[in-house]
Parts: C-alpha cells; structure tokens; sequence
C-alpha cells in the first residue's frame, strides 16, 4: 500500500546522515529513494534485503534534531539564559526572535512544525512529520515476517524497536512546542479520500498515553548498554527509552499541563477538549515510578555521576581543578560515563560548531575563527548560581551582594578561580564551584589540558582591545560572560587556528534523572531523605555540602528545604543551575509556568564597550524581553497549515 502523512507536491530524496561518529557513514544518493507515494516499487524493493532495510533504519534516525547546534536548538536562545550577536556575518539566530517576543503566525521563526526558519531537522526544509512517516513505514514492513529475509528475528525486534522510540520522541518534540498535536499511529494511504489527510489534533494525555506506550514496548526489547561501541555508538538503548519517559511524564505531571485553567480554551473543531484542566497529583506519581525505573536501569548498566580521574593524567592538580573538570568533563567528554543519551547525529567539533562559538581567545594572537567568543550567558544567569556555601546570593547571611558594580582584587587564596591581583566585579567572587566551572568572566582562569599541572596560565581579559575582548566586528561576547561549560578540555590552539575534541551532544544524563526523580518525589510526597539524597549527591558532586545543612547553617531562611513548597524552589533552581547552558531552563520555565515571570527581565550584561574598570564595570541592557501569556508558553501554528487543514485549530493567543 502506498503512504503518505500529508498531502504534497514536492517528493524528496532521502539524505542519510552521519549516525555512528568514526565508523559507520552513509551517504546520499540521488537515485536511492524517492519518498512516497511515488516510489513504491522502490520502498517495496529496500526491504528485500538486510543491507538496504538498514539503511532505511537509519534515514529514521536521520531525523534526530541536532539540539548541539546552537541554531537547531531553540533551548539555548528563545529564553534568557545566554545571547549571541545577531549579525549577518555571525549568521541569524531566529530563537533570538523568540526571545524578544517577536514570533508570527505568517511564517513563524523556528517552525518545527513545517521544517522552516531553523526549525528544520536536521536542515531546513526537512520536516519531523517525514521522520515519523519514515518510520511508520519502517515499522509496517519489519512487522512483516517475509520481508528481509536474511536478518535474524533478535535483529528484527531491535530494529523496529528502535523506530518505535524514535516515532516516540518525534510526537514528543513537536508536543513540547506546540502542545497537543495530531498522533500519526499509522499513515495515511494516498488512496485514501481527501478529508483523511485533514487529521485533528489529538487531546494532550492521550498523545502521551500513546507516546508513552511506545517507549515501554522499545524498553522491554532494546540492549541496555551498546556492546559494541565501535559500530553502534549513538544507538538506542532501554535506559534511553526508561529515561526518555521519565522526562515526558515528568513534563506531563508539571503545571503548564496539569491543572492549568488557560487551556481551557483548546477545543478541536468538533467541540473535543484538547486538555484536561483538573489537576491530577497521580500524575506525579506516575512520574516518580518511571523516574526511579530509569535510574535503577541506568545505575545498574554502570552510570554514574562522572568524576575527574585526577590520576590518570599524571598532573599536580589541585582539588580546586578537580572539582570544576568533574563539572565540565560530564558534559564534554566523549566518555562521560554519566551521559545516557548520547546523540552522534549532533556534534560540536568544527571552526563554527558549538564549541568554537563558546571559545574564548586565551592569549594576544589566538584565532577568532575557532575562539569566537559569541556565546554570552547574562547576568541573570551569573546571579543564579549559588554562593560557595551552597546557597542563594539573596540569602547567604555571610556575603553581600547587593552591589555589583563594586570591584575587589582575588587574593592568592583565589588564584585558581580568578587571576591573582585581578580586580573584577564582587558578583565573581565567594561563588560555588559549578560557577567557576561553566563560566568565563574578565579575570577569570580558564584552565586547558596543554595548561598540565594547574590552572594558572591563561586567564580571560575581557575588556573592549583586550584579547578576550569584544572589538571583532562580528564574532565578540555581548555581556561580558563565557560560556566554559561547552568546551572541552582538550581544546588546543595552534598557528593556524586550534582544535577541538568533538563530543556527541548529551541529549540527557543521571543527573538529569536524579533532579526529575527529586521534583517528581517532592510533589507526592513533600520533604524526604530519599528526596535530599538525590539533590545532595549532585551538590557533592559539585562541591557543596548538603541541602538541609547549607540552608541550617548559612541561609536566612534555613527552613526553606523543609516545606514542599521550599524544597520545590530549592530543586528548581539546582536544576537551572546543574544544568545551565544545556538547553533545558527554557523548558523547564514553560513547564513550571514560570516563564511570564522570568522573560519579561531585561537582556543585561557588562558594558563591553568599556575599555577600563570604570567603564566596563557598568550593567548595559542589551535586550527588553517580551512573554505574552498564555500565547507564548507554545509554538504558533503557521498560517500556511491551517489553511492547508481545515481541521486543524491555533494555539491560544496566536
């Protein structure tokens, strides 16, 4: 039978793209595959074979969105967590519209839903309703015994699998732009009558029902590690379906979808409700289970919370060091044994890839091609992080910080965070490790493995003609903070440039699951030890003492992590913190309906124009944010669909 998802014009080719990062590449070829309807000899022909159904398993995987690509990544950009200039020569970010409040109707920026405006996976032009066709299709055929002869029934069940998480996540990535969506579980013939291909959106929890059902049927047949990395690396394992799910659950559970009065509004044309606006608490029990299921199965297949190995590299480090590799290295080592969900389609090597853009130039002459700078954190973000007693800077009863804009010189105690005799803003000082480690500022040390044994050779001059400094034309830092978390360590400059060790982009990681697991746990049940155990070994992690004794001992308000509500916050910022620049605080402050509050701030940075003390240490609004709610909380519909489906309804506001 001939498929289709939705009526078209324009057939495409497939384009397979790197999936294994050294092994395994498959290239394009023009006369390979047209899509359907028109190809149907050729679709029936691809799966006669082991080696040609391969293939098409991972066109499937092609899909995947490359959420390590600063541009393919709305996460990074659309909220207020770092900027980038947005100039021609620096190339448009339209997440930076988002951000601004200046999405459309009439072809909206970042359009997942029509593959248009960067919104495209993995180009424009290429639509996540085409991956889930793909693997409908995938899935139908496999499901049937007498085609692919030659492969064993073990490899089958993995293969289609495989296809089901990936049809999973897709309806999820487009669920968490755009709310409730069309559930494509079939497709649809294209000899079918017209009104089939004018589907309606289905209601939000039975999306996730069926979503969810699908990732339990991968889980209970998917490997649980990948046995052989050298030629499967970046497949999908059961610990990646368990934990995806968790995620999805804990999304559902949360207060954008879970008793929210603004979706009220959302009915189908034949009058269906598209959410249920009561508030359901079993939902986060739901949750929690799924939650403490991925981590059992993640623990029990070896990962961990990663640590630097100060031995293996023969250095006299010191503690201070230690500490911030073991922060940055679990997301930029290629073998982060914390990482569960390593995408290889998304990689962050290359003169302008994701590292690159967070690179910073390190000494007089380094190439601004390969250390372009351009990734800013803001201010906001540099206040979240805690005090180096492990609480807010608006409750540490030990420090002020009401002014910023005083400048103090890092004494010799000091000198492994910020350069010896350097002053610099008092936001920089007195600040817990993972602050240390992800950011850059002016006067901070920058430690490199070419540094070898400790952390005293290069350091960030950030002000305007300094090395650091933002006087490139195209390719500078708009407030005055780097983003070190995204490179890695090995990072080399050289005479023509400087290289990068390449990681696959960390989809997710165990501290991930242990934050969902804590949120989700504190919700059912309030203040636990099992709640406090999973905060305090991602605090250890980083240097910090534990929840109940950093807030008894030095906050203001050292009861806070014994009320729900306390600990909510608590856990909301530790996650924002934990895991800050990897493209998770914008939805997370969806999610907790707290993105009005916290997007309609200003853009702030440091005057980066400045080239002294004096005028450098002055706040500049780069930026005036604008969230409209409840219009902004999701992705507009496009003009162009609701007019090509009649049957389809707007996202409110819009």
């Amino acid at each position: 039978m001939k498929n289709i998802l939705f009526k078209k014009s324009m057939k495409r080719k497939l384009v397979l793209v790197l999936l294994l990062p050294i092994v395994m590449i498959y290239n394009a070829c023009d006369d390979y595959l047209d899509v359907v309807p028109d190809g149907l000899a050729t679709v029936d022909k691809i799966f006669n074979l082991r080696q040609e159904a391969e293939k098409y398993l991972f066109t499937c995987y092609s899909y995947m969105p490359r959420l390590g690509n600063l541009r393919r990544n709305a996460g990074f950009l659309a909220g207020d967590e770092m900027w980038v200039p947005d100039n021609r020569e620096n190339g448009d970010y339209f997440a930076l519209e988002i951000a601004l409040g200046r999405q459309r109707v009439a072809n909206p920026y970042y359009d997942v839903w029509q593959g248009e405006y960067q919104g495209g996976l993995p180009f424009d032009g290429s639509e996540i309703w085409d991956g889930i066709r793909h693997c409908n299709i995938f899935i139908q055929n496999m499901s049937d015994p007498s085609n692919v002869p030659d492969i064993t029934p073990t490899e089958r069940e993995r293969w289609i699998a495989e296809v089901k998480f990936l049809k999973a996540y897709y309806h999820f990535y487009l669920m968490r732009h755009y709310g409730a969506i069309p559930i494509i579980k079939e497709n649809v013939s294209v000899d079918a009558p017209t009104p089939s291909f004018d589907v309606s959106r289905d209601p939000y929890d039975e999306g996730i029902t069926y979503i969810i059902g699908l990732l339990d049927e991968a889980a209970a047949v998917l490997p649980p590690v990948i046995a052989d990395i050298n030629t499967e690396y970046g497949r999908i394992t059961s610990v990646i379906a368990k934990s995806l799910k968790a995620r999805i659950l804990v999304t559902a559970a949360s207060p954008l979808y879970n008793g929210n009065p603004d979706l009220s509004v959302m009915i189908n044309k034949d009058g269906t409700p598209l959410y249920n606006t009561a508030f359901e608490a079993s939902k986060w029990e739901i949750a929690a289970d799924a939650a403490k299921e991925a981590i059992d199965a993640a623990e029990a297949a070896g990962l961990r919370l990663y640590k630097f190995n100060k031995a293996s590299t023969g250095f006299n480090l010191t503690d201070t060091t230690v500490t911030k590799l073991s922060i940055r290295n679990a997301i930029t080592d290629p073998e982060s044994f914390e990482v569960i969900w390593p995408n290889t389609q998304s990689l962050t090597d290359g003169a302008d890839g994701l590292q690159a853009s967070a690179m910073a130039p390190l000494e007089v002459g380094h190439n601004t091609r390969v250390a372009r700078k351009v990734i800013s954190p803001t201010i906001t973000m540099a206040k979240l992080f805690y005090t180096d007693n492990g609480v807010p800077i608006t409750e540490d009863k030990a420090y002020d910080f009401n002014d910023i804009l005083e400048l103090r010189e890092a004494q010799p105690d000091e000198r492994y965070n910020i350069e010896e005799g350097y002053r610099t803003s008092r936001l920089n000082f007195d600040r817990e490790p993972r602050f240390y480690a992800d950011l850059g500022f002016d006067g901070s040390m920058w430690y490199k493995r070419d540094a070898l044994g400790d952390e005293t050779k290069w350091h960030i001059e950030g002000k305007f003609g300094q090395y650091s400094g933002s006087d490139h034309p195209f390719f500078f830092n708009e407030t005055g903070y780097y983003c070190k978390k995204l490179v890695n360590w090995r990072m080399t400059f050289s005479n023509d440039g400087g290289t990068f060790e390449n990681y696959a982009w960390p989809e997710m990681r165990l501290a991930d699951l242990y934050l969902l697991y804590a949120e989700a746990l504190n919700e059912i049940q309030g203040p636990t030890a099992e709640v406090y155990s999973y905060l305090d070994q991602i605090r250890e992690r980083a240097g910090l003492d534990g929840v109940v004794e950093s807030w008894a001992a030095h906050s203001n308000n050292p009861s806070k992590p014994l009320s729900k509500e306390g600990l909510r916050s608590i856990i909301q910022q530790e996650r924002m913190i934990e895991l800050a620049f990897e493209g998770q605080r914008y939805w997370d402050l969806l999610r907790w309906k707290r993105a009005v509050q916290e997007f309609n701030d200003n853009v702030q940075g440091w005057n980066i124009n400045g080239d002294d003390e004096a005028s450098y240490y002055q706040i500049r609004t780069i930026h005036i944010q604008n969230f409209i709610s409840p219009r902004d909380y999701f992705w507009p519909l496009s003009e162009t669909s609701l007019i090509r489906n009649t049957n389809l309804v707007q996202n409110p506001g819009w």
